[in-house]
């Protein structure tokens, strides 16, 4: 199985995604763009939010998804308080590294930290909320919300980790 390495902006936190990603989608709903604006205001941070609004993110599950270095310079930044989604950074450079749902199975790596190549976008979602009236491009698949594929694609990723 392929490791992947992911990595803040000046290399002092380091994480490894192992295997093939669930899925690559650009995410476009209120709550993205919301962090992703959150991490932008941090100083020094590089910038999350597309251009278009979009947030690039390659899905994992947990089981294939490790901090190796730096974990201690990982902070945590919610929305609200109780918020069961938490956005990772590492603090020491202000890099978003990955998106948590507590509850889930799967981490939301931001496609920026990938250290080689990024897997292709597969899909764009919650489109409805994109703020600019420009398209997404032709060739990749775009649903106004969660498409079917992606929950049966979350699905298929909770199937395996079970019988892994």
């Amino acid at each position: 199985m392929t490791t992947t390495l992911v990595s803040c902006s000046c290399g002092k936190v380091e994480c490894e995604a192992t295997g093939a990603p669930i899925l690559t989608v650009v995410c476009y709903c209120d709550d993205c763009q919301r962090g992703s604006r959150q991490i932008d205001t941090l100083p020094d941070a590089a910038p999350v939010l597309n251009a278009d609004g979009g947030t690039a993110y390659v899905l994992y599950r947990k089981d294939r998804f490790e901090c190796t270095k730096g974990r201690e310079l990982l902070l945590d930044l919610r929305l609200e308080e109780k918020s069961q989604t938490k956005r990772v950074v590492a603090g020491c450079c202000n890099s978003a590294m990955y998106l948590d749902f507590e509850k889930g199975h799967w981490v939301n790596v931001y496609r920026a930290r990938f250290q080689a190549e990024a897997p292709p976008i597969q899909m764009h979602i919650q489109t409805r909320f994109k703020p600019s009236l420009d398209r997404a491009p032709n060739n990749i698949p775009t649903y106004r919300s969660f498409p079917p594929l992606f929950f049966s694609k979350i699905l298929f990723a909770r199937i395996a980790m079970i019988f892994s």
